[in-house]
């Protein structure tokens, strides 16, 4: 008995050792593939812990940027000035509202070279800098190194003379332009749209600028620096759009060697404005440092497919119907589509004429509502809601019984309207308004009031009264470059184009020829040529889609697509910076059954293409991009 216990004591302890060896192994297993999982591929050494790892984690880590408070610039200033004191302090409260870490560094931190323990260099107004500066902080960039650099950086030696821009040309690849002149208390600056540093900030942005730093605006001539906004501003300023605007950018990005830089011609505390206004620099800010530092970025595409911007066609028909055959035949052999707006007086006086256009296109109300000018009465004064409303839902039930169709857009006469006019708009169950003035951004403005919702869509171009009638533009050849100057314009900012027609000018016989002319251009330009309805359908959702990019490790990045809104989204294109070179992509889902997406891998830009189609209201995808970096 005794021999048997010994036995089976020794069969139990075997089980139970092989056992444990079973569950730790199993454990391991299970853990590398809960890594995986979150991760995606690693390396194992990944996984010991390094001395650089528990020193940041038990000291908070070491601080990643240095803002450079440079005396030699200080001492430039009039005596008593506190204006370097109070851009590094700027500064500093945008670094801690974000959450980085940084140092304060002198002048001779550069100089020693003692400045490659910092990823990212902040070089706020740093006008003047030493010969030996300028050496450290092109070796820094070309090495690898971040610069986010402000205003006139370097034109200035360390005695305070006059260098020039040669630090200007040779590391951002620019060409000093001009400073923008403080006569104007502040200065419209334009952002461009599409950009990983202006991502989620409406193309045609305007922010507004004080000039009392007298800000300066430069011409890209390297490829490997990408303009972001410019100062013209085509509203109120002459001259040629295309060449204006190349002289006049304000905001840089790109690469010298190995390293990138931002560059800004004027002070972050130089913006001013309302809220709004606030909120977007704070994005634009956001972007520039995690695009500086290698942080993914992804937003939504604004417009479906692979469009670059997009465009309407819109006749404003108020009298004289007899020219519009010219644009019908155009339209139908070109195969695009017109939003007309008419006037409800008009089309009961010309139904057989109206109801036709429903084969070319979409009608829409024109309306006057009641703004009130002349000579001798300057007050603008439009109707109260009830006889706004009454008007808005006459014209529509006279439309739509001539058309057999449905009208849900509306363009009031001399584009303005109030806030009365919103409300009687959505409920008159209009969906879409026309502005006839040009206002602050060149795509549509979602406005909500409750569950209701509307899309305001503004002129962003010259129409044919400023082209034909103002500028006595006759030859077909002059007006068509004119256009084109806009189309340009719009295509660089991203947004949305409006061609607005009339009878009397651009309808014509002898110019007609010209809007075929600007069809084409769209159509080279890879601009969705679009009716109102098809562009508040998809605004109105577009708007809704909310999208997050997380790196998890050095080989994945995780990017989630929301739709909040209420209706399905269709055509929607992800645009995912990864900012590290990348090779053997592959996208995978989080949660199996997610509907499977394409994408596209733009290798010279590092930039992921995602293509979502069906996601549904409330739905929410996240996605994985895998991927090796060859040069890790």
């Amino acid at each position: 008995m005794e021999i048997k216990s010994r036995k089976w004591n020794g069969i139990n302890q075997g089980l139970i050792i092989l056992s444990g060896v079973t569950i730790l192994a199993g454990s391991i297993l299970i853990y590398l593939f809960i890594l995986r999982g979150v991760f995606g591929s690693f390396n194992a050494a990944e996984l010991v812990p390094n001395p650089k790892l528990l020193n940041d984690l038990f000291s908070g880590g070491k601080p990643d940027i240095g803002i450079l408070y440079s005396k030699y610039t200080e001492n430039m200033l009039p005596q008593g000035s506190t204006w370097l004191n109070d851009n590094i302090n700027s500064w500093e409260r945008v670094l801690n509202n974000a959450g980085y870490k940084y140092d304060v560094i002198a002048d001779s931190t550069i100089e020693l070279g003692l400045q490659y323990k910092y990823k990212l260099l902040i070089l706020p107004g740093s006008k003047s800098l030493s010969d030996k500066e300028i050496v450290q902080l092109k070796k820094f960039i070309s090495k690898g190194g971040s610069v986010f650099a402000t205003s006139g950086t370097a034109s200035y030696s360390d005695d305070g003379k006059w260098r020039g821009w040669d630090f200007f040309s040779q590391v951002f690849g620019l060409k000093f332009s001009k400073e923008i002149s403080n006569t104007e208390v502040t200065k419209i600056h334009t952002l461009r749209g599409g950009l990983p540093i202006t991502a989620n900030i409406p193309a045609g942005y305007p922010l507004r600028v004080a000039t009392w730093d007298r800000p300066i605006s430069v011409e890209v001539l390297d490829p490997r620096t990408i303009q972001a906004s410019f100062w013209y501003n085509y509203r109120l300023q002459g001259g040629l759009t295309r060449d204006k605007i190349k002289k006049s950018a304000g905001i840089v990005y790109g690469n010298y060697g190995y390293g990138r830089f931002v560059w800004m011609g004027f002070e972050i505390n130089s913006v001013i404005g309302e809220q709004q206004d606030y909120i977007y620099f704070d994005r634009l800010f956001n972007n520039c440092m995690s695009w500086l530092t290698y942080q993914p970025i992804a937003f939504a595409k604004d417009w479906p497919s692979n469009y670059s911007a997009a465009a309407m066609l819109v006749p404003e028909l108020s009298h004289n119907l007899n020219d519009v055959n010219n644009l019908l035949s155009i339209l139908n052999s070109e195969k695009v589509k017109a939003t007309f707006f008419v006037d409800p007086t008009l089309a009961e006086q010309n139904k057989g004429v109206i109801q036709s256009l429903t084969k070319y296109g979409e009608v829409g109300s024109l309306l006057d509502l009641g703004y009130l000018a002349s000579a001798t009465d300057t007050s603008n004064s439009l109707n109260d809601f009830d006889t706004q409303y009454q008007k808005l839902m006459s014209s529509r039930t006279s439309l739509e019984a001539i058309t057999n169709s449905s009208v849900i857009g509306c363009m009031p006469f001399y584009g303005f309207y109030d806030q009365n006019t919103i409300k009687a708009l959505i409920k008159a169950k209009y969906k879409y308004v026309f502005s006839d003035s040009l206002t602050d951004r060149s795509v549509p403005q979602t406005i909500i009031r409750g569950d209701s919702l509307l899309v305001s869509m503004t002129k962003t171009g010259r129409d044919d009264y400023e082209v034909i009638r103002d500028f006595n533009l006759t030859q077909p050849d002059f007006q068509f470059y004119t256009y084109q100057e806009d189309i340009d314009r719009i295509l660089f900012e991203g947004g949305l184009y409006v061609l607005k027609m009339h009878p009397d000018y651009q309808l014509k016989a002898q110019n007609i020829g010209v809007v075929k002319k600007v069809i084409d251009d769209l159509k080279k330009k890879k601009f969705w040529i679009a009716t109102g309805s098809q562009i508040e359908n998809w605004w109105a959702r577009r708007n809704y889609v909310e999208v997050k990019a997380t790196k998890r490790g050095d080989n994945r990045v995780a990017i989630t697509i929301s739709n909040p809104g209420k209706e399905t989204m269709n055509g929607l294109v992800i645009q995912l910076d990864l900012n590290v070179a990348a090779t053997n992509l592959a996208l995978s889902s989080e949660i199996i059954g997610t509907k499977k997406a394409k994408y596209e891998y733009d290798p010279k830009n590092h930039i992921v293409y995602v293509y979502i189609n069906d996601l549904e209201p409330s739905e929410s995808r996240t996605y994985y991009i895998d991927y090796k970096r060859p040069n890790a």
